[in-house]
């Protein structure tokens, strides 16, 4: 009654001021339509690409990385040219329409050879990072997630690797097991993994208190399948990051020991391989050097900067 009452006292008001409930519909849509939120809800990776998207400097990196990649498949074997075949009568050529790149001292073609050293610095760098990520993020969360001594235990272990300087264990490294492939990957991801581990501990302690993960361990999952299954999902755009970062280090950290003689030597071909052999010819033939330095660079910016992309689109704290 009392609810009848209120009701007929409004309508009363209303009509006392000159409007009714009619005046105040939305005119040119309907009350659904009035009611529904125009904005779509996208995921997360969703907004991770539109903001990408939006960035230039960072979609023009990743179009240069794609043109990059096709050529280290496809640029050895673009010219025809054998890659270890020695031409005496075509030796320190320039550039020119029959040698793009021109020729080296041996009358071989440079172009191939450039394109033959991209790809493998691509790979090394490639696996180096995955070593890197698999095991840091695995040593990492076995340290978060079983804690106490276990965690003390690992910590000491990472701690005396850190101690240790990065350069002379490459170079013991490389004396023990030889200038080769395997050697090299070896000597880059002996203590690349830490600096994972350490991130991926600190993020999974505080994962680790969140009730879907207790709810895990409740229902008896293993430690392997809480951290393959709740851990890593939520790290992966860390992960992400510090691969975006760790390749063109791993690149530069190549060709920076190739060039001193530490790391893969001739006749095995990395751009730090032919840096480093065209810097015995600089003063006479200059192209040697600058093609191997330019592709180098270009690499090592473009990964660069896709990364600083990727950091600012994969940041929470930036959705909008």
């Amino acid at each position: 009654m009392a609810d009848t009452n209120v009701a007929t006292a409004a309508a009363a008001a209303q009509t006392a001021d000159g409007f009714t409930p009619e005046d105040f519909k939305v005119v040119g849509f309907t009350q659904e339509e009035a009611n529904r939120i125009d904005r779509p809800t996208i995921s997360y990776w969703a907004d991770a690409w539109r903001r990408l998207r939006k960035n230039p400097v960072a979609m023009g990196a990743l179009v240069v990385l794609g043109i990059l990649l096709v050529m280290v498949i496809v640029g050895p074997y673009l010219r025809g040219y054998s890659l270890v075949d020695m031409n005496t009568a075509d030796r320190n050529l320039g550039p020119s329409a029959e040698y793009w790149f021109g020729t080296d001292s041996l009358g071989r073609d440079l172009f191939s050879r450039v394109w033959m050293g991209a790809r493998a610095s691509v790979i090394i760098a490639l696996v180096a990072t995955a070593v890197k990520l698999v095991f840091g993020t695995l040593y990492g969360a076995i340290m978060a997630h079983f804690g106490g001594w276990v965690d003390d235990l690992l910590m000491r272990f990472i701690e005396v690797i850190n101690s240790l300087p990065n350069l002379l264990l490459v170079i013991l490294v490389m004396m023990v097991l030889g200038n080769n492939l395997f050697a090299l990957l070896v000597a880059l991801s002996i203590t690349a993994w830490c600096n994972t581990a350490r991130q991926v501990r600190g993020m999974i302690k505080q994962l680790k208190e969140s009730e879907y993960v207790y709810a895990a361990e409740v229902l008896g999952a293993s430690p392997l399948r809480i951290i393959l299954k709740h851990y890593v999902p939520n790290m992966i755009s860390i992960l992400i990051l510090d691969a975006s970062t760790a390749i063109p280090n791993f690149i530069f950290t190549e060709a920076g020991l190739s060039f001193l003689g530490i790391g893969l030597t001739s006749p095995e071909i990395s751009l730090g391989v032919l840096i480093s052999m065209g810097q015995q010819t600089l003063d006479f033939y200059p192209s040697q050097l600058l093609f191997p330095c330019l592709i180098l660079c270009i690499i090592v910016m473009a990964f660069n900067l896709l990364g600083d992309g990727l950091r600012d689109a994969l940041d929470p704290k930036l959705r909008d």
